[in-house]
């Protein structure tokens, strides 16, 4: 299983990016897919999660900023991030979870200046 994420960058404060996530090479259709975000010098930690069934998880400092959304054709998940903040910033990395296995899509750095 792959995973190439796109979509990283540097944006002022209350910018807007979207991240994209495509999964190649895994045939479950049950799965869920996901962003972790790992700020300098602190953990990795989820920000958002979609089932294939659309249900949504999302981490309580971006609730009603970020929105989670996959197309099940492209094996594609999207996060539209809006009113960024600089404690936004981080590395954003994509996952795919099947069953009991978690797959890690590379890092795309987003910057968010104040």
């Amino acid at each position: 299983v792959q995973l190439q994420a796109y979509g990283g960058g540097l944006v002022q404060a209350g910018g807007s990016l979207r991240l994209s996530c495509a999964a190649s090479g895994s045939s479950f259709s049950a799965n869920v897919m996901g962003w972790y975000r790992q700020a300098p010098g602190k953990q990795r930690d989820v920000v958002a999660s979609i089932t294939n069934d659309g249900r949504t998880n999302y981490e309580e400092s971006v609730k009603g900023r970020f929105t989670i959304s996959r197309d099940n054709a492209k094996n594609t998940v999207y996060l539209q991030m809006n009113s960024l903040k600089p404690e936004d910033t981080g590395v954003y990395y994509c996952i795919l979870r099947v069953l009991v296995a978690t797959y890690w899509g590379q890092g795309t750095q987003v910057t968010v200046s104040s």
